[in-house]
């Protein structure tokens, strides 16, 4: 059973919070960091068109140790959408922030995915005293630039909505789209989950236009200045048929002052939807290290 915290997040818009799993007892070997009467927090923030549901199965898992909490962030899932130029790094970055001191979650465990991962690490150097550990999920830290915009750009208008069914849309997005090189049922889940009906079919919760003013943000920049201020113990994790390479997630390593790195085989940018017992396998020995800490 899921249930839902509501977060203020900058500038007043409404974030929805997720909790999957009831909250861990405390007690022997239980005890948090920098408090023994809690267990330690966790935030989970979702990449780009994710939501906070697509961490449920890992969010239950670490809620056995953890107090873990995944964010719906602007834009996206059952957070406010609101209209104009809003969707900042600085503002996704304050969301997360807002999250963790509203919910008494500090200092925190931050597991990010792709765009979310951004927002982890840029708000771990922030504000040190807020983050414990931070897990950097599949995301790359070089500038991708305008080409990159420009295929988001006509991805979306490719996309045949309204879906007639959820199963159109599983198909499309895990067979016919001309992004997936191979079939990839985890992808077309990936995305039926973002879907809503309305009265004229199946289309997504988040406005695609909001989507690339996002991501506009921080595509055509490189990333690597913040990493060099992450203070705390981080894992970068890949999948090895994601978007983030070896060596570049290597050299993330190398600039990261407490770098370490794991790699999940069999999986894509998706890593721990498409193999999410694998992906614990990996960051798993990492929780375990910095709880001991």
């Amino acid at each position: 059973m899921a249930r839902r915290i509501d977060v203020t997040g900058a500038g007043g818009v409404r974030l929805a919070a997720w909790e999957f799993a009831d909250p861990p007892k405390t007690g022997e070997g239980q005890a948090p960091v920098g408090a023994p009467d809690r267990a330690p927090g966790v935030l989970l923030l979702h990449g780009l068109m994710g939501r906070a549901s697509h961490w449920a199965s890992a969010a239950r898992w670490l809620g056995e140790r953890h107090r873990a909490v995944a964010l719906d962030q602007r834009g996206h899932g059952q957070s406010d959408r609101p209209a104009g130029d809003i969707y900042t790094r600085e503002a996704y970055v304050e969301d997360a922030e807002a999250a963790i001191e509203q919910l008494d979650l500090g200092p925190v465990v931050l597991i990010g995915h792709a765009m979310g991962a951004l927002t982890a690490w840029q708000l771990a150097a922030k504000r040190p005293d807020l983050v414990h550990a931070l897990i950097i999920c599949d995301m790359r830290a070089s500038a991708l630039g305008a080409a990159s915009q420009r295929e988001w750009e006509d991805w979306f208008k490719a996309w045949p909505a309204p879906f007639a069914t959820l199963a159109d849309v599983r198909k499309w997005f895990g067979e016919d789209d001309p992004w997936v090189e191979r079939p990839n049922p985890a992808r077309g889940e990936f995305y039926a989950e973002v879907m809503q009906e309305s009265p004229d079919g199946w289309r997504p919760v988040f406005e695609p236009e909001q989507m690339l003013k996002s991501r506009e943000t921080w595509v055509y920049d490189a990333h690597w200045e913040e990493l060099t201020q992450v203070q705390c113990p981080a894992l970068v994790v890949r999948g090895l048929d994601g978007e983030l390479g070896r060596a570049e997630a290597m050299e993330m390593v190398r600039v990261l002052p407490r770098g370490e790195y794991a790699e999940v085989a069999d999986a894509g940018h998706l890593v721990h939807y498409d193999q999410p017992s694998a992906w614990r396998g990996a960051v798993e020995p990492f929780l375990e290290g910095v709880l001991a800490r």
